[in-house]
């Protein structure tokens, strides 16, 4: 393993890191990034496994909380029903997931072209979902009822193609269901969760017998690197989407996109 490959890693953890949880798609920033380095040790594998770095970091800081709702499970049925809408919500892409997961990994990840359209698409769908004077009826995550639940499960779906954002997905979702903009971002930590340890316990499964000992290490690294930006990330989110909105993840996903389709059009990448 060269210096150049263990720098790569180390920018693509951060660009993962960075990017998981607010709503302008990890997935594309890693695949346009890894693009742009010319970067290829592990394939799509390092991609969803360097993600369980970013996992790590969300149980990290939502640990006492987890650990409440654990105690809180048989005795209150708030907590349940809580508990039974983030499942809801997790099995549609889940499902999904697996019987695309050719076309996904071997199709859709490899088109800069599918994935600028989506950055730039979900970018001006989150602009106008921010700047629309929405009704909240909902704004605390243990009260949202199963249907919208099962709803926002159906808009992760959307996020099945790279570029479109799981969070942006659920979090446009659950806004236009009826939810303000706090309560929706965390309930996408929570369905995070298990959508991101699905994906990759997935993954790992798939790619297990296929990665060399070098890919082992490299995805180490991006592993670590992703798992201490994603602290940063997840611990000031919810503080910046109160203060500013979704408009400046908008217009960035906006300018990503059309970066991607310029690349796509002049340097045929």
């Amino acid at each position: 393993m060269d210096i150049k490959t263990i720098i790569d890693a180390v920018l693509l953890g951060i660009v993962e890191g960075v990017t998981e949880f607010i709503p302008v798609s990890s997935t594309a920033h890693l695949l346009l990034a890894s693009r742009l380095l010319g970067f290829e040790s592990g394939g799509a594998a390092f991609t969803v496994l360097i993600q369980l770095g970013a996992i790590l970091a969300l149980l990290s800081v939502y640990a006492g909380r987890l650990w409440q709702l654990l105690v809180d499970l048989p005795r209150d049925p708030v907590t349940r029903r809580f508990a039974i809408g983030v499942i809801i919500a997790f099995l549609p892409s889940a499902i999904l997931g697996v019987l695309f997961h050719k076309i996904i990994t071997g199709v859709l990840f490899q088109s800069v072209l599918i994935i600028s359209l989506a950055l730039l698409i979900g970018g001006i769908v989150l602009l106008l979902i921010d700047r629309m004077r929405l009704r909240p009826r909902y704004v605390d995550i243990t009260d949202y009822p199963l249907g919208l639940a099962l709803g926002i499960g159906l808009f992760q779906c959307l996020s099945l193609i790279p570029g479109t954002s799981r969070s942006g997905s659920t979090i446009v979702g659950a806004l236009l269901l009826g939810t303000d903009k706090r309560s929706a971002a965390e309930y996408s930590f929570f369905l995070a969760m298990p959508t991101m340890l699905g994906a990759f316990v997935y993954e790992a499964y798939k790619s297990v017998g296929g990665l060399t000992g070098s890919d082992v290490s490299v995805i180490a690294i991006g592993f670590l690197v992703a798992f201490l930006s994603a602290l940063v990330v997840v611990r000031g989110f919810l503080a910046f989407v109160g203060t500013y909105g979704f408009a400046p993840f908008a217009w960035w996903r906006i300018a990503v996109g059309i970066v991607g389709l310029l690349a796509v059009i002049f340097l045929h990448v």
